[in-house]
């Protein structure tokens, strides 16, 4: 038996373990990642400017700086928080919900509930965020606002509002008062499946709540004889003498499109553009070759020189819907009509993947986050801001330094993960961000037990994931390759290929060479060859458009015992 020292919830609290049976120790992470496409220029930039899971970005300027924040669901830490000084380059400078106690969200029974759309605004020297804790325990929807004197943190506990809805976003008005505009049910009986409302009211930011009436700006969307379906993700902006409303309709899949309103006062009422939507790609051929899709969820920014920019969401299929990176985060200038309407792109236009950078300066010191990416982690410190558990660890089960990661197997399986009772499963992940990507990891299986096993994961959901496993039982080590891909299989997943290991002790490496729906599946020990374990699996399994969900797939070091 062993004691193991390790840190609590990725390097915020030490702690201690005793009386373990094994461990897996990682030793090095390496990837790299190239889309391919047309490279920018030095007056260019690539989208998406944050490449994959970066859903629902919301993002302000605060004098010469941008900070920005999106959706984590049920991953921790949440909601992540970005600095950019030219709104193309972004850097992580923390996460928004980083204490395991900040937040109840860690008996959700899906792993796409949680921490949903966030808004980050600012107001007199202090940050808010305001987000909606979907399913949280007793919490149902749980909408909630943070705030910090730091954008990097620390963030303040949860201030939890009572109204039903999601995607809260807070506005404060030239005068210093304070509204919240958020989604919800309409007023009037549901009219059809989808039918949702924008409501407004005042915020109280003494006492961190809701005062006053709330009231309906808009019920249903811009065409209410249409049916528009799910108008959410709201914000209100101020140009000149008039309040702009925005939100998106039709879903978050193909169909999603940015709308716009406006109102000489702040409670309304609002009239729709007639040239809506703002910003949509549902009315392109499907066909087109390297498609963006999904457009919206954008807020818009105003910077210093009087000119606007809005990010925004949107998908890069690479086959009909379906895409494994999740919704990214895209960036588009933002042009005004002679009548003070606020236009991202005519309908029919294709959203570009390289643009003209904003007439901002360069930051050449934060590492890209598009476009080719390389990068080692050999984990000799505590991991940084952009690795995840599923959920916040509630006991200790893994530790840095001291020659690289070792994880302590835990019993849940990636497949049981949100199951009353079943703790949480012992993955270290970080977002895939590229449909064209090399993960290779090195793994030392020699303090592993009869029962243990250790690899690489790359995880869609609970009910969606593939494993390269060297598992020991008590008769040797095997190199074992099992896919989940469906609630119907095996918590563990289905046995796709075992390959027996002549040692328990010689270090293993795992490599996943991805190619858009395809996967090769390789592994070699320390002083031998790479070998094949599988070739051409189809790896549109863990696509949102085969798993269900909206979140993108995850990849890194995974243990678990039997």
């Amino acid at each position: 038996m062993k004691t193991l020292r390790c840190c609590l919830a990725i390097g915020v609290l030490a702690c201690s373990l005793g009386a373990i049976a094994g461990e897996a120790r990682f030793t090095r992470i390496d990837y790299s990642g190239d889309d391919g496409g047309a490279a920018p220029n030095a007056d260019q930039y690539r989208n998406p400017v944050l490449a994959g899971f970066y859903p629902d970005p919301s993002a302000i300027r605060v004098g010469d700086d941008f900070y920005l924040v999106t959706s984590t669901f049920g991953y921790f830490p949440g909601l992540p928080v970005f600095h950019s000084k030219d709104l193309v380059s972004w850097r992580q400078i923390g996460n928004a919900i980083d204490r395991p106690g900040q937040m109840p969200y860690g008996d959700a029974e899906e792993l796409t509930r949680g921490l949903f759309a966030a808004t980050i605004s600012h107001h007199d020297g202090t940050y808010y965020i305001a987000n909606t804790c979907f399913y949280c325990p007793g919490k149902g929807m749980g909408n909630f606002v943070i705030s910090a004197k730091d954008p990097a943190g620390p963030w303040s506990d949860p201030h939890f509002l009572s109204f039903d809805g999601i995607d809260p976003s807070l506005f404060f008005d030239h005068d210093g008062s304070a509204w919240l505009v958020s989604n919800g049910i309409p007023q009037v009986p549901m009219r059809y499946d989808g039918h949702r409302a924008i409501w407004l009211q005042r915020y109280d930011i003494a006492t961190m709540q809701l005062v006053g009436e709330r009231k309906v700006l808009v019920d249903g969307g811009v065409d209410p004889a249409s049916k528009p379906e799910h108008v959410e993700g709201p914000h209100i902006f101020r140009r000149g003498d008039w309040y702009y409303l925005t939100a998106a309709e039709g879903g978050t899949g193909e169909q999603h499109a940015q709308m716009v309103w406006r109102s000489r006062d702040v409670e309304g009422p609002y009239v729709a553009w007639a040239g809506n939507p703002s910003l949509t790609q549902r009315d392109l051929d499907p066909n087109r070759p390297s498609p963006i899709t999904s457009t919206g969820h954008a807020q818009f920014i105003e910077l210093k020189d009087g000119s606007w920019w809005t990010v925004f969401l949107a998908t890069r299929p690479y086959r009909g819907n379906q895409y494994n990176l999740g919704r990214e985060t895209f960036l588009l200038p933002v042009s005004w009509t002679s009548d003070g309407w606020p236009m991202v792109l005519p309908r029919g236009a294709r959203a570009p993947a390289i643009a003209t950078r904003p007439a901002l300066p360069r930051d050449p010191q934060t590492a890209p986050m598009s476009g080719p990416i390389t990068w080692s982690e050999g984990f000799t410190e505590k991991p940084g801001p952009q690795w995840l558990t599923l959920h916040a660890p509630q006991q200790p089960w893994f530790r840095t330094g001291d020659g690289g990661l070792r994880i302590v197997p835990g019993a849940t399986a990636l497949g049981a993960h949100g199951r009353a009772g079943n703790g949480q499963p012992t993955y270290l992940a970080h977002r895939l961000q590229h449909h064209r990507a090399r993960i290779e990891v090195m793994l030392e299986p020699a303090g592993l037990e009869a029962g243990e096993q250790a690899g690489l994961a790359l995880l869609q959901n609970e009910t969606h994931h593939l494993l390269a496993m060297v598992e020991r039982d008590r008769n040797g080590a095997a190199l074992v390759l099992r896919l989940r891909a469906g609630k119907d299989d095996p918590l563990l997943g289905r046995e796709l290929k075992r390959v027996p290991l002549a040692s328990t002790h010689e270090a293993v490496s795992l490599r996943f060479k991805l190619d858009g729906p395809t996967l090769d599946v390789s592994w070699r020990t320390q002083t031998g060859e790479w070998k094949s374990l599988a070739s051409g699996l189809d790896t549109s399994v863990l696509s949102v458009d085969r798993a269900g969900g909206f979140i993108g797939n995850t990849f890194g070091p995974y243990a678990v015992r039997q």
